[in-house]
C-alpha cells in the first residue's frame, strides 16, 4: 500500500470537525491505529477540544507517512487532504472547509442531497461524500463515529477496512462486548451506503487558503462591555449546532405523567398543563417538549419508566420558528 500523494513534510492528512458526544476524538485514534499497526504506515492521532462535555467544539487529527518518514509534527492540520464533518450543522458556525488542499475529498454526515449540500459548500474542484450517519447509527443503535469511519475507509482506499475491523473489536470487545458485532454493522453499513460526488468545474481550481479563527474573547477582539452576541443561540431559536442531530420525542398514549423526565432535564424543556384526567381529578399533564431550550442530551429518554420518550433523528422539519412554543408532533406509534 501506497499514500496517494504526500505534503512537503511526507505526510498524509486528514481532519475531522465535530461537536462533543459524536466519537470523534475515539474515531481519530481508531483511524490511526488501523492505518500504523494494520496498513504497516507511520500514523498519528491528536486532537483539539476544551471542556469535555455534549455540544462543544472537537478537531481530531491523524497523521500517516511512509516507513522511512518519521512524523515530528504534532500542530493542527491547517491544509488536509481529507476533511470529516460530522454534524452539517458546523457549516453555519465554523469554517470547517477552511486549507483543504487542491483535490482535496470533503466527508459530510447528512441526509441530504449534494445540490442541497452546494449551498454552503464551495469546492471548484474535488470530491464531496456524503453518509447518512445519523439514520445508521440511529438503526444500529451505535455511534455516528463508526459510520463515519466506514465512509472514511471507503475514501482513504490505500488503507484496509479490515484492520478497522480488528480494530473494533479490540476496542470494544473487553468493555462492551455486546457492542462489537452492532459496531461492525455499522461500519459496513458506511463503507458501503456511502456516496461520492466529483466536482468539476471549468474554473481553475485553487488550493483552499487557511484562515485561523479570530478570537472573538480576547482583550482586544471582544465586544464593547464584554456582550456575548450568541448566548446560546435560545433567541433563535436555533441549537442545531449544539445539538448531536437526536432528540427526544413523546409518545402521549405511553406516558404515565410520573414526570422522572422532568427531574433529570437540566433545561426545563417539559411542558406541564393543568388538566382533568380520566378519572375527573385535577391533575398535572405532560403536553409536550419545548425545543427552543432542548440540546438533545437524551437523560430524559434513559430516566422514562413507560418508554413513552424515544430518541428520534431531528430534521430541518423538526422545528416551526412560527411557534412561540417549539414542540415535536406527537407520535402515535410506528
Amino acid at each position: 500500500m501506497e499514500l496517494p500523494r504526500t505534503n512537503e513534510l511526507g505526510y498524509f492528512s486528514i481532519r475531522l470537525e465535530s461537536i462533543g458526544g459524536l466519537g470523534a476524538n475515539l474515531a481519530g485514534k481508531m483511524l490511526a491505529e488501523a492505518g500504523a499497526l494494520g496498513s504497516g504506515f507511520n500514523g498519528v492521532n491528536f486532537s483539539s477540544y476544551g471542556s469535555e462535555k455534549k455540544g462543544s467544539p472537537v478537531k481530531s487529527f491523524v497523521l500517516f507517512s511512509d516507513n522511512e518518514i518519521e512524523i515530528r509534527s504534532h500542530s493542527p492540520i491547517e491544509e488536509p487532504d481529507v476533511i470529516g464533518v460530522f454534524h452539517e450543522a458546523l457549516f453555519k458556525t465554523t469554517p470547517v472547509l477552511s486549507g483543504l488542499q487542491t483535490d482535496g475529498i470533503v466527508l459530510i454526515n447528512s441526509s441530504k442531497s449534494i445540490e442541497q449540500l452546494s449551498q454552503f459548500i464551495d469546492l471548484s474542484q474535488g470530491k464531496i461524500a456524503i453518509i447518512d450517519a445519523h439514520s445508521i447509527a440511529l438503526k444500529e443503535k451505535t455511534r455516528v463515529n463508526t459510520a463515519m469511519l466506514g465512509a472514511l475507509f471507503r475514501i482513504c482506499d490505500f488503507l484496509d477496512p479490515d484492520d478497522l475491523l480488528q480494530t473494533i473489536r479490540k476496542t470494544f470487545e473487553k468493555k462492551y462486548p455486546e457492542l462489537v458485532d452492532a459496531n461492525i454493522k455499522t461500519f459496513n453499513r458506511g463503507y458501503q451506503e456511502v456516496k461520492i460526488h466529483t466536482v468539476k468545474n471549468s474554473i481553475t481550481a485553487q488550493k483552499g487558503s487557511f484562515t485561523r479563527e479570530r478570537s472573538e474573547l480576547g482583550y482586544l477582539t471582544q465586544e464593547i462591555g464584554g456582550v456575548i452576541s450568541t448566548q446560546g443561540n435560545s433567541l433563535l431559536r436555533d441549537l442545531a449546532s449544539s445539538r448531536q442531530g437526536f432528540i427526544p420525542a413523546l409518545e402521549k398514549e405511553s406516558c404515565i405523567n410520573c414526570a422522572a423526565c422532568d427531574a433529570v432535564c437540566p433545561d426545563f424543556c417539559f411542558v406541564w398543563e393543568e388538566r382533568i384526567n380520566k378519572r375527573g381529578k385535577k391533575r398535572m399533564l405532560l403536553t409536550g417538549i419545548d425545543y427552543q431550550y432542548c440540546k438533545g442530551c437524551l437523560k430524559c429518554v434513559e430516566a422514562c419508566p413507560s418508554n413513552a420518550l424515544r430518541k428520534v433523528k431531528e430534521s430541518d422539519q423538526t422545528i416551526s420558528e412560527s411557534q412561540d412554543r417549539i414542540t415535536f408532533p406527537l407520535i402515535k406509534g410506528e
